[in-house]
């Protein structure tokens, strides 16, 4: 392809090089910018900034054996995800070993006819937003791969699977009226009723997902129509596709019974979850659990099960390799001590501007934040307490400042290299990070555009 020719998603560098070129950028602004922090108090067991209280401290840059020691740290506290990611792996191989993820689908779209192709990608589309929005986030990763067999079924690919689970859970849990993370958390800081303001966010995260929708069915009709503008040529579709034609498909007794099994498993992760606050590692510890029972459901034997368990891993894991390496990013930040720094010096800059505008780039700021703090509920306890009371100087309402920060946070996850649950999930459709930007970046600027037509109504309307 010549020079002249090339589009921008040309130049995207694989995603290896991308990150190691963030990485680099994130040891390099150690130099650059000044260190500081805020003093920090706990409260409710979270560790909370103090507003006005940043000072600068002793520059603290990132040498060069430095960087590359900060790999290993990243990986350690990255550890629970990337086992997670492996687990459900290892799940998903046993899952499609019993036939029952395969017939299930099959069943599925022969019940509905493959002339409503496009009504089930919207289907899909929606069910997934709607556990993103109720589920959470990590919690919807065993479900992914589900989506890449539907797919391949209806004559889609890997990138469409991306976008009917990926996107639309990212979206649902990232505009989730009921989002502990971002908005519960930002009424808690802002000493406001728990989740106030629901109808107004239910309504964005109801458009958010069914633009998602619409965009999906776009991206289908394309490649139904020209093939060759699939972003998936070249990725492995084994242990996806359907093995036989659509018509030939039924549920066995077999495989109802490790169907439930894998709800089951679904169910006492959930209770677990929003009963007992579980973590990462007991989500884990299901998948395992699921796996071994369906095993010994289907009559796999030992040996079938261990080559099934290993092939899984080796499928799944680069992206496990990536969370790690993304989760590096954050590191050299933290010990550049330039995260606060970061946040300190964008809350100056918005109060520069005029109230509408200030309400935008408040979103905007959040956006880049989210780079360096991807976790929601790090960023809303590092930020929000500074962007509050910049908000109240502004003349914008709590509610419209803490809606502003979800749309920042939330919205850029679709696209956020330093995600790791992100990238757990992308791999687990087996869609690399810079075919999933030339999906997505349209999309994304497309519900941000909606979303901050949204935020502008808050502001004209004084949302409190």
């Amino acid at each position: 392809m010549s020079q002249s020719t090339k589009k921008w998603y040309d130049y995207i560098p694989h995603p290896v090089v991308m990150l190691f070129g963030i990485i680099l950028l994130a040891a390099l602004m150690s130099y650059i910018l000044p260190a500081g922090s805020f003093e920090r108090t706990i409260i409710d067991g979270r560790s909370r900034v103090v507003p006005g209280t940043y000072s600068a401290m002793e520059q603290s840059p990132i040498g060069f054996m430095d960087m590359f020691r900060a790999f290993s740290t990243g990986f350690k506290q990255a550890s629970d995800i990337i086992f997670l990611v492996l687990m459900s792996g290892v799940m998903f191989g046993i899952l499609e070993k019993s036939k029952m993820i395969e017939n299930v689908v099959g069943t599925l779209v022969k019940s509905m006819g493959l002339q409503r192709k496009y009504f089930i990608v919207v289907l899909i589309t929606l069910v997934y937003g709607f556990m993103g929005v109720a589920v959470g986030y990590e919690n919807n990763i065993a479900l992914i791969p589900i989506a890449a067999v539907v797919s391949l079924a209806l004559g889609g690919d890997l990138v469409l699977a991306a976008g009917m689970s990926v996107g639309a859970v990212t979206v649902g849990f990232g505009l989730s009226p009921i989002n502990p993370y971002t908005v519960g958390i930002g009424h808690q800081i802002a000493e406001m009723q728990m989740f106030s303001g629901v109808g107004l966010r239910s309504m964005l995260c109801l458009f958010g997902i069914c633009l998602v929708a619409w965009y999906n069915v776009r991206y289908f009709k394309r490649i139904v129509e020209k093939p060759e503008k699939s972003l998936a040529y070249g990725l492995k579709i084994d242990g996806f596709q359907l093995s036989k034609s659509i018509d030939k498909y039924q549920i066995t007794s077999n495989n109802w019974l490790v169907l439930w099994i894998f709800i089951a498993g679904l169910g006492v992760m959930l209770f677990g979850v929003f009963q007992y606050q579980w973590s990462l590692r007991e989500i884990s510890a299901i998948f395992i659990l699921i796996a071994i029972a369906a095993g010994f459901a289907s009559r796999i034997g030992s040996s079938v099960f261990s080559e099934t368990a290993l092939a899984s891993i080796a499928l799944v894991a680069p992206g496990a390799f990536m969370v790690g390496y993304a989760r590096t990013i954050s590191v050299i930040l933290e010990q550049g001590h330039i995260n606060d720094t970061i946040a300190y010096q964008l809350s100056e800059w918005l109060q520069l501007f005029p109230t509408y505008t200030s309400a935008i780039l408040m979103s905007v700021a959040q956006s880049g934040i989210n780079m360096f703090i991807p976790s929601g509920s790090g960023q809303a306890l590092a930020t929000l307490p500074i962007m509050i009371p910049v908000g109240d100087v502004l003349g914008l309402t709590r509610q419209s400042t803490i809606l502003a920060f979800q749309i920042g946070d939330g919205v850029t996850n679709l696209f956020n290299p330093t995600l790791g649950g992100l990238i757990a999930m992308l791999s687990l459709c087996r869609v690399p990070f810079d075919r999933w930007l030339r999906f997505i970046f349209p999309l994304t600027f497309m519900i941000l555009i909606l979303a901050w037509c949204f935020l502008l109504f808050a502001v004209w309307i004084g949302w409190s």
